[in-house]
């Protein structure tokens, strides 16, 4: 492998916002180690060509995106240019009553589509509320899809879309080894994606993320297919955010942006045998690290601001920015461990739900979830990937005490939680030591997400991971 090269990088912008918090490590310019590491492959040590057993070619997978303050006011003039004359409204009953589901409305109506409105996606969905969703699209007339909410309305306008298209048994979509993780055989209706909340980056990504009730644990569908065709971030439709829905989604977002960082290199796979069986989450790259370094410095530059004032315009938009950043990015390379132990954390849920969401059932938010078993995990993988993590630590501006890379992060992020007044661990969402083999249980089938991870991650490491997770110190 090359030595790692350095290079300056300007101070980064972030959709036109200057970063201005305290975080004076991250936010001034300065000299940063090479995003990607320019790799010498066996093949090529060995005179091998370029079929040799490495893949050295990515795929990158994009939505096209309107960013900015008010961009929701022309959702009817895109929908317009793919040929919608008709769409489906998706939003959950929450969302329904909301400024933003009106504004879409009405953009939509002025623009003379026919918009018919489902309300009935369910925040954290399962696999009974997402079949529920498709009939309703199977249903209608529309010819297209427009979403506006989280990650979960995202998440199930995509399914919906795909078994409304493309009927199949339930698991015959859903990821291996949980279901047969076949791809569709077609395209879907076009599908407009309006995120109402800064972390998910779900307007960005193929992937739908659900409950499946059997299991008691999330997992997921994942396709180029399911795409949106067109993303529109409007930082406004944030304003109505919950304290905890801001930091915990915002967290997500970093999390998506550091797995994608941090996960296993894509040079190390296996090349396919056709370009159409090169997956889409495909490991570290060229494109993924350069997208998730500009991610990962924007929320460590503006969450601390979001966190202690939720008013805080600036820092609301600079953190949309980096959540769809974040998106982009593990859109194409992946996460890895912190997402896969928290499909069971959510799927298990007993009674506790944040005191600052609409009434409901019991809930851990999914960006929650993910953040409570980060500092654990890097802790893990710093020492397997050292100069990765070191790079990461310097992003986040985390403390340079001598303290191994691994160690400096886990140490930035709980005191992130800290500040924004999470809970401290596991236990302080109800779990405790006696529930670690179910927490395995649900986290040990999620192959796609352990086995892009820099560790080798097996029972053993996950019950001493979950135990760690327990309580931050």
């Amino acid at each position: 492998m090359h030595a790692t090269a350095r290079r300056p990088l300007g101070r980064l912008s972030f959709g036109g916002i200057r970063p201005k918090w305290r975080n004076r490590a991250v936010c001034q310019a300065g000299p940063l180690r090479r995003l990607y590491p320019l790799e010498v492959h066996e093949g090529r040590e060995t005179g091998k060509d370029a079929m040799s057993e490495h893949d050295r070619i990515i795929n990158i997978s994009q939505s096209p995106i309107t960013f900015g303050r008010g961009a929701l006011v022309e959702t009817g003039d895109i929908a317009r240019s793919f040929g919608l004359t008709r769409v489906l409204l998706m939003t959950d009953p929450h969302m329904a009553a909301s400024a933003h589901v009106d504004t879409v409305r009405h953009s939509l109506s002025a623009a003379g589509l026919q918009v018919e409105i489902y309300a009935g996606c369910e925040v954290e969905p399962t696999d009974r509320s997402l079949m529920v969703a498709s009939r309703a699209l199977g249903d209608s007339s529309a010819e297209g899809i427009v979403s506006v909410g989280g990650g979960s309305v995202m998440d199930t306008a995509k399914a919906a879309n795909l078994y409304a298209t493309h009927p199949a048994e339930f698991l015959d979509y859903v990821n291996a080894p949980i279901g047969k993780g076949i791809q569709p055989p077609g395209p879907l209706r076009p599908h407009i994606a309006c995120p109402t909340t800064c972390g998910t980056g779900s307007e960005c990504t193929g992937i739908a993320v659900f409950d499946l009730l059997s299991m008691k644990a999330k997992t997921g569908i994942m396709s180029r297919r399911m795409l949106p065709d067109h993303a529109i971030v409007d930082p406004d439709a944030t304003v109505t955010l919950p304290r905890t829905a801001l930091t915990s989604t915002a967290l997500d977002a970093l999390c998506h942006a550091m797995e994608a960082y941090t996960c296993r290199p894509a040079s190390t796979r296996e090349r396919p045998a056709t370009a159409s069986a090169r997956p889409m989450t495909q490991g570290a790259n060229r494109w993924s690290d350069e997208i998730a370094a500009i991610a990962i410095r924007g929320i460590a530059c503006h969450f601390g601001r979001a966190a202690l004032d939720p008013a805080d315009d600036e820092a609301r938009e600079a953190l949309m920015w980096a959540s769809t950043m974040a998106g982009t990015a593990f859109g194409n390379s992946g996460c890895h461990v912190p997402h896969a132990m928290s499909y069971s954390v959510s799927g298990l849920v007993r009674d506790y739900r944040p005191a600052d969401y609409p009434p409901g059932p019991p809930l851990i938010p999914h960006g929650l979830s993910v953040i409570l078993n980060a500092p654990a995990v890097y802790r893990l993988t710093g020492a397997g990937a050292p100069e990765r993590h070191a790079q990461l630590a310097d992003w986040l501006g985390a403390a340079d005490d001598g303290a191994p890379p691994g160690e400096r992060v886990a140490r930035w992020l709980v005191s992130m939680m800290r500040l924004a007044g999470l809970p401290g661990g596991l236990a302080d969402i109800g779990y405790s030591p006696a529930d670690i083999p179910q927490l395995v249980k649900g986290a040990l089938p999620q192959r796609r997400l352990l086995d892009n991870a820099p560790a080798a991650i097996d029972r053993a490491r996950l019950e001493d991971l979950y135990a760690e997770a327990m309580v931050h110190s």
